[in-house]
C-alpha cells in the first residue's frame, strides 16, 4: 500500500510539472521533437539583426536565432563582435568591415519586411549563445508563404551557410540541407546579388586563407597553454610520493604501492607493465603524470 500511494505521488508530481509547461507556452529545450507555433509575430528590439531577433508566439515572448547560417552583424560593441565582423568581411571579400555592416542591416531590413505578416516558428528551445539579455533559442522560421527564411536570406545573398544545424520541420537531415544551402549560396555568388555584388572574387580565396591561419594560429597557442597547464599539475611518475598517487581518482594504497615498487619509468606508457593498469586506466592516467623534471 505505502508503495502504491509513493508512485501516485510521483506521477501526480509528474503530472503537474508537465501541465506548468504545457500552460507555460514554452517547454524546454530537452524537448525531442521541434514544436511549432503559428501566427507568430517580430516585435521590435534594438538587439535585433538579419539572423536574430525577438519574437511573439503563444503569448511569451523569446529571442530566436535561425539554424543553420550567419548573416553580417550590424554592429560592433565588443572585441568579439570586431572579430566576427573581420571574419565575415574576409569571407565575403569585401572591401573593410564598414561594408560589412551595412550589409549586416540590409539584412535586417530585409527579415523586417519579409516577417511583416504572421510566420511560423519551430523550435526545440536548445540555447543559442548571444548578447540578448534573456539568452536565445535557436530556430527555423518558416514565412507566411510557408518559406524557410535562413534559404531566403542565403538566396539573396544576405546570409552565408555557417552555424548550427539539425533536422529541419520537413524531415531534411542536416548534412542534406547544408548542401542545398551551399547550391543557393553559390548561385547568389555568381548571380552577384545581395553582399555578393561587392564581393572581390580575386581576393576571396587570399582573405579565407589568412582567416584559416590565423585560426590555426590561435588553436595552437590555446593547446600549449592547456598542455603547459595539465603538466603543472602533473606528478613525475618516477619520484611521486605514495600520498600524492593516492591523490589521483583511481589510484587507490595497493595501486600506489605497485607503482612505486615498478620504478623506474621510461614512459608514462610504462605503467601497462604494473598490475591492475590496463590500456583504458592508463589514458585515464595519462595526463597525470611526466616523466622527469617539470
Amino acid at each position: 500500500m505505502k508503495r502504491f500511494i509513493q508512485s501516485t505521488i510521483r506521477t501526480i508530481r509528474l503530472l503537474f510539472i508537465i501541465a506548468l509547461l504545457m500552460f507555460g507556452g514554452i517547454l524546454p529545450s530537452f524537448a525531442a521533437d521541434l514544436q511549432m507555433f503559428s501566427n507568430a509575430k517580430l516585435i521590435n528590439n534594438p538587439a535585433n539583426d538579419g539572423d536574430s531577433f525577438l519574437v511573439e508566439a503563444n503569448g511569451k515572448s523569446f529571442h530566436v536565432r535561425l539554424y543553420f547560417v550567419d548573416c553580417p552583424e550590424t554592429s560592433i560593441s565588443f572585441k568579439s563582435d570586431a572579430r566576427r565582423v573581420r571574419e565575415q568581411t574576409r569571407y565575403f571579400g569585401l572591401s573593410d568591415a564598414v561594408r560589412t555592416i551595412h550589409f549586416g542591416n540590409e539584412a535586417k531590413t530585409f527579415v523586417d519586411h519579409v516577417l511583416d505578416k504572421p510566420f511560423t516558428v519551430y523550435t526545440v528551445f536548445a540555447s543559442a549563445l548571444g548578447r540578448s539579455f534573456k539568452g536565445r533559442v535557436y530556430t527555423f522560421i518558416a514565412t507566411a508563404d510557408g518559406t524557410d527564411l535562413g534559404s531566403l536570406l542565403v538566396k539573396n545573398g544576405l546570409a552565408r551557410t555557417h552555424g548550427i544545424g539539425r533536422k529541419t520541420p520537413d524531415g531534411i537531415p542536416p548534412d542534406e540541407m547544408v548542401e542545398g544551402l551551399r547550391d543557393l549560396e553559390i548561385s547568389a555568388m555568381l548571380k552577384r546579388v545581395g553582399i555578393w555584388a561587392e564581393g572581390d572574387p580575386d581576393r576571396i580565396a587570399e582573405l579565407r586563407a589568412k582567416q584559416r591561419s590565423e585560426e590555426r594560429e590561435l588553436q595552437e597557442v590555446q593547446n600549449q597553454v592547456t598542455k603547459a597547464k595539465s603538466q603543472q599539475g602533473s606528478l613525475d611518475l618516477n619520484t611521486a610520493t605514495e600520498k600524492e598517487l593516492k591523490s589521483i581518482r583511481g589510484i587507490g594504497p595497493v595501486l600506489a604501492r605497485r607503482i612505486i615498487a615498478d620504478r623506474p619509468y621510461r614512459t608514462v606508457d610504462d605503467l601497462l607493465k604494473v598490475k591492475g593498469i590496463g590500456p583504458k586506466n592508463l589514458e585515464k592516467f595519462r595526463s597525470c603524470f611526466v616523466i622527469g623534471s617539470k
